[in-house]
């Protein structure tokens, strides 16, 4: 009888335990622009490590199938937080939406001009684009405004060349092989697809790596963060704190790990039936990945100076770029934790 009472309690007690901890946690969801791609994986590692859960947050990961998309759930109020590019905060705040990030995890951008296999020797340069019909992921995108900004640093008409949307991952790739498109702004996993299949394919700009991106951008360009609008990010900041100190954690780990250990982390559906491949683009991925989780106002200010080149309404829109971000949630977790440098 005794046993029974113990073991009855003992329930009680992990039950209102539970309980207790569920409570304790804030549901937050997130609009990922695509889980897949290797510039999103620190929102995807962070669940898989674990590490919302431990800085007190309950997400849930809702995979769309770009950054307009996950843009649109969280101005639609489907979501909380988008995890994507922080050009889409400077892009809006020309159109007085106010969206703000809060931890950054990659510090350079990861897209890449790449010639199609088929052109390589008639196609050498980015003045040679002109004219040239050139593969974004979608008008109006990320990739279109940099695909415009290379081509007006290379003395070109940013219009010069025909924007053709032809998607990310496996549509690009094979618009790239058949020879629908001349080139193409493109990310990995793709990059390094293509690349095991021509061991020649001409890369005419790679912001993956902190060299090519300097050169291009004159600073850190900030790719993926986690922003969300600046109402959103002010009445939650309890909730904004938890999710910083989630991805910084997962940073830290990243860069603490090979990337044997990080793709074995890795949801099996998202690295695919060709591992080595997978690991590859992982390799060539890493350098990118934050170490620190802040924005670099210079980075920042270099979104703004590329997407004024495309847009006339982010031009001539006088847009503060400072109050498109904040790192003060990076800076408290610093303080509290010391997981950020």
């Amino acid at each position: 009888m005794k046993n029974t009472i113990a073991r009855l309690a003992g329930a009680l007690l992990a039950l209102t335990l539970t309980t207790s901890f569920a409570a304790a946690q804030s549901k937050v969801t997130i609009a990922v622009g695509g889980g897949s791609c290797l510039c999103y994986l620190p929102t995807v590692l962070a669940r898989q490590l674990g590490e919302y859960d431990k800085a007190g947050v309950n997400v849930e990961l809702v995979d769309l199938k770009g950054g307009s998309d996950a843009l649109k759930a969280v101005l639609g109020g489907s979501a909380d937080v988008v995890s994507g590019y922080f050009d889409h905060c400077v892009n809006l705040a020309a159109k007085k939406q106010e969206l703000q990030s809060f931890v950054v995890y990659d510090r350079y951008p990861g897209l890449v001009l790449v010639v199609a296999p088929s052109r390589t020797n008639d196609i050498k340069s980015v003045k040679d684009l002109a004219g040239k019909k050139v593969g974004v992921s979608a008008p109006g995108s990320s990739t279109d405004f940099f695909l415009k900004y290379m081509l007006k640093k290379n003395g070109l008409d940013p219009t010069s060349a025909a924007v053709i949307g032809v998607g990310l991952g496996a549509t690009a790739v094979a618009a790239m092989e058949q020879g629908q498109i001349d080139a193409a702004v493109m990310l990995d996993p793709s990059v390094t697809v293509l690349q095991g299949s021509h061991k020649d394919l001409r890369i005419l700009s790679d912001t993956r790596t902190q060299k090519d991106t300097l050169e291009t951008f004159g600073g850190e360009y900030p790719g993926g963060a986690l922003y969300s609008t600046a109402a959103w990010v002010n009445s939650h900041e309890k909730e904004a704190q938890a999710l910083t100190n989630a991805i910084l954690a997962t940073l830290a780990w990243i860069h603490s790990h090979s990337p044997e250990e990080i793709m074995a982390k890795m949801p099996e559906e998202t690295v695919g039936k060709n591992k080595d491949l997978y690991l590859a683009a992982l390799k060539n991925t890493i350098p990118m990945y934050s170490e620190t989780g802040k924005m670099d106002p210079k980075g920042a200010d270099a979104v703004l100076a590329v997407f004024s080149v495309g847009s006339p309404d982010v031009a001539n829109a006088k847009i503060d770029v400072s109050k498109t971000f904040t790192n003060k949630f990076v800076e408290q977790a610093k303080k509290t934790t010391g997981s950020a440098k």
